[in-house]
């Protein structure tokens, strides 16, 4: 979108001997966008002193910018300035390899020796943003014209800002007057994509896939919104069209970092930590798989000294923060992550996005303001729903303003066994069983526990919740456990008041007489001056009521 697209004069070869019969010609290359095939004949040309070395360091210059070889293109610049007599714009050129290089200071020394034109003013200005330098930024935004050029290098300017739909609104400008263009309909697509409009970035990117089917970075966008819109599988599969052309994936980072992604971290430490100086996703990819793996430590490290600049940049560093924060109990940590999830929720751009709800909803949950949590989760439901960490912290808010119904039916949804496993998840769980009037099922979440603190917690929850409700008889085993465990008198006078509750409940009508049978056995466990009172009543009433006990 700012690179020139000015060719070296087509006699750039004409002195060289002319083309066998049949033999492509540079022209030919150049014309099928044939780079690879161009650059070949160039150097070949070059080192056989076959035409003026001038001419040839132009054009490869240009074959290899076009090519993505920018350190080739950077050496034949560089020798034209050194070697040869050139206009000053090969300065330009110059500086344009070495933005793409990601070197910012050179690309703008390099860029101050050539002519003020256009293509000077656009490269200034992208490499302002780089640099966030806001003060020239702006200085070089108001010297933009409305030409085609300049107005792709703001919407792309725009784009990495996260203004979406800004960058949205020029490229589609252009589309109308530029039908003719099928790139733009690749640069509307990827807007959509990155606004959550997955289908309408599908449904757009159609338009150049008919006209250029194998094209990698159009394939590869593809890919990225079947990921969205369905799994990895579905996007490995789009990406497997564009192997079967003969395509090189472990040639393209993008693709490589893609890959990774698709398949649900595989190969993650081999690719991603090599990538994370070019791609900035590959630094938040990262930190994902880290966190994935419990590696919180590794994944602070990677962010600790980040300074966010996009949206998913300020998430992630508040899931780190936040992250370290529970498991250390640090306040500050808490701080920083709520600040980040604020800052996204409450922006203009990503206020009524699915991410900035959900950064609101975590921001507020951090703060235990969970009527507020439910508020931002509900609104963004419908497209959460096989979404494992969404059912999971929906679950708890939802249980913590006592919507237990609405909780336990979230909590269900969970299908991640590590989440299953946790006691956070066992203890709300179990709690919305009893409050929703299922203390049996609470029961066996604990009789499939291993014996450790964590059931012994359980139990005691269940014996509380269980007493409060009323469920006497699952209170009564709870507490008949607790004492067998540590015989706290506590525990007794907790068992002794379920066990009468049961009995109250069977007199009543409620219960079934065979709980008796249970209460018995629970009773006699423990060595009490009152059993021997408690049991007496009762089996004098099973008698006077022709109820068979043991």
């Amino acid at each position: 979108m700012m690179r020139s697209t000015v060719k070296p004069r087509k006699s750039a070869t004409s002195k060289g001997k002319p083309a066998a019969k049949g033999q492509p010609t540079l022209e030919d290359f150049v014309s099928a966008t044939d780079y690879t095939g161009a650059l070949a004949l160039l150097e070949f040309k070059l080192k056989c002193s076959d035409g003026d070395p001038k001419d040839l360091l132009m054009w490869i210059g240009y074959c290899a910018f076009h090519l993505g070889n920018f350190r080739r293109a950077e050496e034949a610049y560089k020798q034209l300035l050194f070697e040869h007599d050139v206009k000053p714009i090969v300065n330009l050129y110059l500086a344009c390899c070495y933005f793409f290089e990601q070197m910012f200071e050179e690309a703008e020394a390099a860029a101050e020796k050539g002519p003020n034109d256009p293509l000077k003013n656009r490269l200034m200005f992208n490499i302002a943003h780089r640099m966030t330098d806001e003060n020239k930024l702006m200085k070089y935004h108001q010297m933009l014209r409305d030409s085609k050029d300049d107005q792709l290098s703001l919407a792309a300017v725009h784009y990495l800002r996260s203004h979406y739909q800004e960058a949205t609104d020029i490229y589609k400008r252009q589309l109308l007057e530029n039908r003719e263009d099928l790139a733009l309909n690749v640069y509307v697509a990827m807007c959509y994509y990155k606004l959550d409009y997955y289908d309408v970035s599908l449904e757009i990117l159609a338009v150049y896939l008919q006209a250029h089917p194998q094209s990698a970075i159009a394939i590869n966008l593809k890919a990225c919104n079947h990921f969205r819109l369905y799994n990895g599988k579905a996007a490995e599969n789009e990406l497997k069209v564009l192997a079967n052309t003969g395509y090189y994936m472990g040639a393209n980072d993008l693709m490589r970092h893609n890959m990774v992604v698709f398949s649900n971290g595989e190969h993650a430490l081999q690719v991603l930590p090599g990538l994370v100086d070019a791609l900035p996703e590959a630094r938040l990819n990262l930190v994902i798989y880290h966190l994935r793996h419990d590696s919180v430590q590794e994944a602070f490290e990677l962010v600790k000294d980040l300074e966010p600049a996009t949206p998913q940049e300020y998430i992630i560093k508040g899931v780190v923060h936040a992250s370290i924060g529970q498991a250390a109990g640090s306040r500050e940590h808490m701080k920083i992550a709520q600040q980040c999830f604020q800052l996204v929720g409450t922006s203009a751009h990503e206020c009524d996005t699915i991410p900035g709800r959900q950064c609101m909803a975590s921001c507020f949950f951090l703060m235990r303001q969970f009527e507020d949590v439910n508020i931002y989760l509900n609104s963004v439901k419908a497209y959460m729903y096989n979404d494992d960490d969404f059912n999971y912290n929906h679950g708890l808010a939802l249980a913590a303003t006592r919507n237990y119904k609405a909780a336990e039916e979230a909590l269900l949804l969970l299908h991640n066994e590590r989440y299953k496993a946790e006691y956070v998840y066992i203890s709300w769980l179990a709690r919305c069983y009893i409050m929703n009037g299922n203390p049996r099922s609470a029961w066996e979440l604990y009789l499939k526990m291993n014996s450790s603190n964590e059931s012994f917690n359980l139990l005691q929850l269940i014996a509380n919740d269980c007493y409060r409700m009323g469920h006497f008889l699952y209170a009564a085993k709870a507490f008949d456990v607790l004492e067998r465990l540590d015989p706290d008198p506590e525990y007794w006078e907790g068992k002794r008041g379920a066990c009468v509750g049961v009995f109250q409940l069977v007199i009543a009508g409620k219960a079934s007489r065979d709980d008796l049978q249970d209460v018995l056995t629970m009773v006699r466990n423990t060595s009490n001056p009152q059993v021997e009172y408690i049991v007496r009543i009762i089996k004098k009433w099973c008698k006077d009521n022709n109820v068979k006990i043991n």
